[in-house]
């Protein structure tokens, strides 16, 4: 193969990893200030309730945010919990949901995206709801 051959291809290589670090970065930048505003408007709210809902019911959870996240946790065993964090590591930014929960000295841990569209700003109350109930009952079955 020709030097010039390879130097080209070599340097739309270069021009095509430049363009899409861009487009990431872009991406990432959007969907971070999509997840704070979702943070506040949607999970937030929405796990508050939750955690109400649990304490009147006398399943004493705690509702935390640390960092970029929003985390209930058991008042029982404080080391089991479901939290919504943002996974920007993937090709799309997206909603991850994970639970951990302790039975002696097994640990389960789990963790999903949430929703079907992949985007933090499509995703809904309801789909955020069903999710986070679901990965609840493992810590509810006690």
């Amino acid at each position: 193969m020709e030097v010039s051959e390879v130097r080209r291809r070599t340097k739309e290589a270069i021009d095509r990893a430049k363009r899409t670090k861009t487009e990431r970065r872009t991406l990432v930048d959007e969907a971070t200030r999509d997840y704070q505003i979702f943070l506040d408007q949607v999970a937030t709210p929405l796990l508050r309730q939750i955690a109400n809902v649990l304490r009147v019911e006398g399943t004493p959870f705690t509702l935390s945010t640390p960092g970029s996240a929003v985390r209930l946790a058991s008042d029982r065993s404080g080391q089991d919990f479901v939290e919504l964090t943002l996974d920007t590591a993937g090709r799309q930014p997206q909603v991850m949901i994970h639970s951990r929960r302790f039975r002696g000295r097994r640990v389960t841990e789990s963790e999903m995206p949430i929703g079907n569209s992949g985007s933090v700003r499509e995703l809904t109350e309801n789909e955020v709801l069903t999710a986070v109930l679901k990965e609840l009952e493992g810590l509810l079955e006690r």
